[in-house]
């Protein structure tokens, strides 16, 4: 069955506006943080590796869609602090394996926290009718997401 101009037009017109909503408020919530000075770039390699468990530097590379000398700074900065450690490939020799070290997982952890209150603080705010629709619009996305 073919969609009409009118609905093709109106599903465009919500990807605009769901794509502009998402963006700004994971951005918004990417600033929410513990104090520190890790970088967002930093942060983020972190965080692949928390969700990964363990990658290869070219792995977390590409995970992070970044070129490789710019990821082996950022793990070199992330190893300096003692967030993230190298361990040898099982398999291959002329590779190595990252993960979040204890420490690491710690400052996640903390990261992570400091994003979940502040949301939670923000949707606190909405009436209960609002924060259902949200509820209904997060299953719905999780649906799209998994399309």
């Amino acid at each position: 069955m073919e969609r009409s101009v009118a609905e093709r037009s109106s599903a465009e017109q919500l990807a605009v506006s769901l794509r502009e909503s998402i963006t700004r408020l994971n951005r918004r919530v990417r600033q929410e943080r513990p104090v520190g000075d890790l970088t967002f770039s930093q942060l983020s390699a972190l965080t692949s590796l928390q969700l990964a468990g363990a990658l290869t530097p070219r792995e977390l590379a590409d995970t992070e869609r970044v070129q490789p000398p710019t990821m082996t700074k950022i793990v070199g900065k992330l190893e300096e602090r003692g967030l993230v450690a190298r361990t040898p490939h099982p398999t291959d020799r002329r590779q190595v394996i990252l993960a979040a070290t204890e420490q690491g997982r710690i400052v996640y952890a903390q990261f992570e926290k400091a994003r979940n209150e502040w949301l939670a603080e923000q949707l606190a705010e909405l009436t209960p009718d609002e924060r259902d629709t949200l509820a209904r619009a997060a299953r719905i996305l999780q649906q799209v997401a998994r399309a």
